[in-house]
């Protein structure tokens, strides 16, 4: 071990060789660790609902082996990979009107793990009343398949967010990501949203480049934006908040994108054209689910409807699963294509399989990752309270709100006062605006957020005519 003066020697790379082990605590989902625990009191994506064809699907999910499949009567089950008689693998098994068959001995398992029928047993054999084959509860939603790793008798419903029903009309296609690396370093990279001026714009010149040759505007986004962060929903959750200066030196823009623990996110208009005008809703929610401790895959829904979707319905085709978006660079593409364009996929896998926290010397930009681990690892240990927006939704009642918003305000430059103070300060007038939602009920959030943001700064619409 050395002291700080002897790692920072110039040429001192014999001084830095041991590398300290990962967080366990956080990047660790094994059955039984704290976070693999965390993870599976929650309805997760496993796969998309086209991969359900006539043979079973092999998966691993959060540590566990796994096959899905969809029984001829339409309905989906999520089973433990290994037969319960001698462990051949289901995914050689053949899909039955009921459920799926063994193909080694025929043994017949329903969706819920209860043994059907064993061809080679007799009727009345003990094992149907003393063997139950492991399986999950699952659904289909929007093209993807959700399923829950859980205690049974803790099953939540699956959280309804306005954004799932909001604005009328909206479609909705999955997608899903591939990562060779722990799922923390993808979640928490949103907090890091400094990186989308330097990664995504005007740091990489080829990588701008090949963007503006695939017809992408990312003009806004390469401004250094003012950053800020809070923690939301008692601790289960945080945003960030960036706020840039419009050309026009009359308007700002503020951005607001929501993580909701332990690994989703919801996030607005993905493209500039938010910074013309104010977007209420999201255009992707995305989940960032544990393949094992050095893999992750990330599946979300691309949300279109006329007020967010900014390349138009002929394009939706393009989110589909096998697809990397130009941010995230491409798995299957040159090496040297990746160096010469790199893109999150890229940035983020290459921190190690699992980043080694540390070794890191973090600055101002990475409060929000610092924070979104802080309160990760308060949730992990249970030290969090209950998110009381959640008691709205209970039962059905009513979809959850949500704090996404990219808000384009009428503040004009203020001679003499500090810019960079001022946006912020408008920033997190926003955010409590969109907080104001926590006790409204879902018909009412839209036009209060509209009413309030106008009042606030006079009201966007008339300013700009």
């Amino acid at each position: 071990m050395t002291d700080g003066k002897t790692k920072m020697l110039p040429f001192g790379a014999y001084y830095q060789r041991d590398i300290p082990t990962h967080d366990a605590e956080l990047t660790e989902t094994q059955p039984g660790s704290p976070m693999g625990e965390l993870m599976r009191k929650w309805w997760q994506p496993i796969c998309h609902s086209e991969e359900l064809t006539d043979v079973p699907l092999a998966t691993r999910l959060i540590n566990e082996d796994l096959v899905v499949f969809r029984d001829r009567s339409g309905r989906v089950g999520v089973l433990q990979r290994h037969c319960s008689h001698r462990g051949t693998s289901l995914e050689y098994g053949i899909i039955q009107p009921k459920g799926i068959r063994c193909c080694y001995h025929g043994w017949v398992y329903d969706i819920d793990g209860t043994i059907l029928e064993m061809p080679t047993e007799p009727k009345d054999s003990r094992i149907y009343d003393t063997v139950v084959h492991g399986a999950y509860p699952a659904f289909e939603r929007h093209g993807l398949v959700f399923v829950y790793m859980g205690d049974p008798a803790e099953k939540p419903d699956f959280p309804e967010y306005d954004g799932y029903h909001l604005p009328e009309g909206t479609e909705y296609h999955a997608f899903s990501h591939i990562y060779p690396c722990n799922w923390l370093q993808v979640y928490e990279n949103i907090m890091d949203h400094m990186h989308t001026a330097t990664l995504h714009t005007n740091m990489t010149v080829e990588s701008v480049d090949a963007q503006i040759a695939d017809g992408v505007n990312l003009d806004g986004f390469n401004d250094m934006p003012v950053m800020d962060w809070e923690s939301t929903r008692n601790g289960n959750g945080c945003v960030f908040i960036a706020n840039r200066r419009n050309p026009d030196n009359r308007t700002i823009w503020v951005r607001i994108t929501e993580m909701v623990f332990p690994n989703m996110l919801q996030i607005g208009a993905l493209f500039p054209s938010a910074r013309a005008q104010r977007h209420s809703t999201m255009c992707l929610t995305r989940w960032h689910v544990p393949v094992d401790n050095t893999h992750m895959k990330m599946f979300g829904w691309r949300h279109f409807n006329d007020e967010v979707d900014p390349w138009g319905a002929g394009n939706k085709d393009d989110c589909g699963y096998d697809t990397i978006d130009f941010l995230d660079g491409q798995s299957e593409r040159p090496y040297d294509e990746g160096q010469r364009a790199p893109g999150d996929w890229e940035a983020l896998g290459s921190q190690r399989p699992i980043a080694v926290h540390a070794l890191e010397n973090p600055g101002q930009s990475d409060i929000g990752v610092y924070l979104c681990r802080k309160l990760l690892r308060s949730l992990v240990r249970g030290e969090t309270p209950a998110d009381t927006t959640r008691a709205i939704s209970a039962g059905g009642k009513d979809t959850l709100n949500m704090y996404t918003q990219d808000s384009v305000l009428n503040v004009p430059v203020q001679p003499g006062k500090d810019d960079a103070k001022l946006m912020k300060e408008y920033g997190r007038k926003v955010l409590a605006i969109m907080m104001e939602t926590d006790e409204l009920p879902s018909h009412q959030r839209d036009a209060h957020v509209r009413a309030r943001l106008d009042d606030l700064d006079g009201g966007w619409l008339q300013a700009a005519e």
